[in-house]
């Protein structure tokens, strides 16, 4: 019981704050959550976005935060994910790519597009010199096609789409290791092999499994879904093995 109490606060923010690898970040980045999250948090600051732009607040005391500043981006503003000093802002039409050499004012360095979709969705993660997105085309996100993006960022000042792979209705996203993990809700849960982490290779569909977010959590993966949140042994990180499902 005491571990399900568990899965169930974290899955509580699947879109309150955000997530990392804790065997690779060692910067700011604290919190667990999913891909498609409005929350972040870094450091001793909390990171917020609404359609146009981000807040800041202190939470030094996090019993009585304290708000700081507000930054106006853009439009269509959708998910925000903190990995090491940078912040990673998804919208429906752009990734911008914030510093966080200042906390209480984070400064734009750059912005990914996609040259295969020009209306989209934008869950984002980030991964050493790489980061992902999921762009879905179908709905109110427009465009033409769904597809995963692969942005190299080892350049911040100039990143660059250097791949994509075709999807149905790609959400939300996460990683672990060298195991990429996308939602597809037309096509289930994949699994993609990121050794090399500029070229996903993909190993296993969950088909049955239409999840909305994922959230890898030590040797375990949380998968939100439209009717509860499933649990996976992910001790073989390719080979998610359903432990439990809390409706």
């Amino acid at each position: 019981m005491k571990k399900i109490l568990t899965y169930t606060l974290i899955a509580f923010s699947f879109f309150c704050c955000t997530k990392n690898d804790q065997g690779n970040n060692t910067y700011v980045t604290t919190g667990t959550s999913g891909s498609l999250a409005r929350f972040a948090i870094a450091g001793n600051y909390l990171y917020s976005v609404d359609d146009t732009r981000l807040r800041i607040f202190d939470i030094s005391n996090p019993s009585t935060p304290i708000y700081k500043n507000i930054i106006n981006i853009g439009w269509g503003i959708e998910t925000i994910f903190a990995f090491k000093d940078k912040l990673f802002i998804g919208s429906t039409s752009v990734v911008y790519i914030y510093s966080l050499a200042n906390p209480l004012n984070p400064t734009m360095i750059s912005t990914a597009t996609s040259q295969q979709v020009f209306r989209r969705c934008d869950p984002v993660v980030a991964k050493d010199s790489v980061a992902y997105a999921t762009l879905r085309s179908s709905s109110m996100c427009g465009g033409g096609r769904s597809v995963l993006s692969v942005i190299d960022i080892r350049f911040i000042n100039n990143p660059i789409e250097i791949y994509t792979l075709p999807m149905q209705e790609p959400m939300g996203l996460g990683y672990w290791g060298n195991s990429l993990y996308v939602c597809d809700t037309a096509k289930g849960l994949q699994v993609y092999d990121i050794t090399n982490q500029y070229l996903p290779t993909l190993v296993k569909t969950l088909k049955d499994e239409k999840c909305l977010d994922v959230i890898p959590y030590d040797d375990e993966l949380i998968c939100y879904t439209s009717n509860g949140i499933n649990i996976y042994d992910i001790t073989n990180r390719s080979n998610p093995v359903k432990i439990i499902t809390i409706k």
